[in-house]
């Protein structure tokens, strides 16, 4: 049904006041997914338009966008998307930072450690030691990340284990917020074998210490790039650096949709939020800033690869994984982050007179405002 939107907003000021225990009813469920699907086709129908604009848009196999030199495309993404994978490995639970679109925003101080001279790696806690035997008794994967929560909190431990997966082939990428590095640990990262890093620029507000790390780590590390959740205080801080942190030599800007989940929420109420596929929950600004700084790109030459990291990329991630697992024809682990649909995040949307639907239809009856849905 193409739920109007003034009809999807009365309902959803019903579901929102709710008690938290309180189940939708049948009728209700299809009212609500259909007030989800019309908020995303309109964004779509945005994002397409926005996409048009891009002449040189390139797609890897049809799994991702990006703009750019074709070389420069990560190789840790390239594993994401076409290997087995991203196997996260996990050790670090501390951050000197506390960004509001950090995924543990407000646990920062209460994230479990992984234990004293353990890895944990794909949910299994390891010891250093183990990983070799762990490469000859399973398939080794196309590649690896560090991630979990700042590495440079203690950046020695990760040497040795670089070191190991190097010699296996294994490619490596690591992500920091940059602020802790040096050239002391970027050099000793880059002797150990790192392939790849990812500087979250956005965690510093285009720190221009950051930025020479940047420049410093372009010495020691293969391929070295910005990750960084698209957020307008990033797109305005990067607009202002765009020539300095371009001149810095590094090889991508991966553009990460930011969604949310319970931590951070509270952090973007009050802003316009739609739904990808019933999964991930995204401001609908963060993918239009990918799109125009892409644009902007290909319009001025950069000679970087950028990368629209959205949740449709997310989503094909997590195909990709589970086929390459041996999954079930369709199988994904893509999946909403919320037990119960926060309703009330997606009024500011539903009252915004700049956002229309595409097309909208009067409820049949038995769906309409003030009857009785069940």
């Amino acid at each position: 049904m193409n739920i109007s939107k003034k009809d999807a907003l009365t309902w959803f000021e019903f579901f929102a006041s709710l008690p938290e225990e309180e189940e939708l009813m049948t009728r209700q469920q299809e009212i609500a997914l259909a007030a989800f699907a019309q908020i995303e086709a309109a964004v779509e129908h945005r994002n397409a338009e926005l996409m048009r604009d891009i002449p040189g848009l390139k797609t890897l196999e049809d799994r991702t966008y990006y703009v750019g030199n074709d070389g420069k495309f990560p190789g840790g993404c390239r594993s994401c998307l076409l290997g087995t994978g991203l196997s996260a490995i996990r050790k670090t639970n501390r951050c000197n930072l506390a960004c509001r679109f950090c995924y543990d925003y407000g646990e920062l101080d209460s994230i479990p450690p992984i234990g004293e001279g353990m890895w944990e790696i794909g949910g299994t806690k390891f010891k250093g030691g183990d990983i070799g035997l762990l490469l000859s008794v399973q398939r080794k994967p196309t590649g690896v990340s560090y991630v979990y929560l700042e590495p440079f909190m203690e950046i020695e431990v990760y040497y040795p284990i670089i070191r190991t997966f190097h010699a296996a082939g294994v490619h490596q990428h690591l992500y920091t917020n940059g602020t802790l590095a040096n050239e002391s640990s970027l050099k000793a990262l880059g002797e150990a074998g790192l392939d790849e890093i990812r500087f979250n620029l956005g965690a510093s507000n285009c720190s221009d210490r950051v930025i020479e790390n940047i420049r410093i780590a372009k010495k020691y590390i293969p391929s070295v790039g910005v990750e960084t959740p698209m957020t307008p205080e990033f797109y305005e801080a990067f607009q202002k650096k765009r020539q300095t942190v371009l001149s810095t030599g590094l090889d991508f800007i991966n553009c990460a949709e930011l969604h949310l989940n319970g931590n951070n929420l509270r952090n973007f109420f009050g802003e316009n939020l739609y739904i990808s596929r019933l999964g991930y929950i995204s401001p609908v600004w963060s993918r239009e800033l990918t799109l125009k700084l892409m644009r902007l790109a290909d319009a001025e030459g950069w000679k970087v690869a950028v990368h629209d990291c959205s949740n449709r990329t997310k989503f094909v991630r997590d195909l990709n994984l589970k086929a390459k697992e041996g999954g079930w024809f369709g199988e994904s682990s893509y999946a909403c982050e919320f037990s119960r649909m926060p309703y009330e995040a997606f009024l500011p949307i539903l009252r915004d007179d700049g956002f229309r639907f595409l097309t909208e239809e009067e409820l049949p009856d038995g769906y309409r405002p003030g009857q009785v849905v069940l």
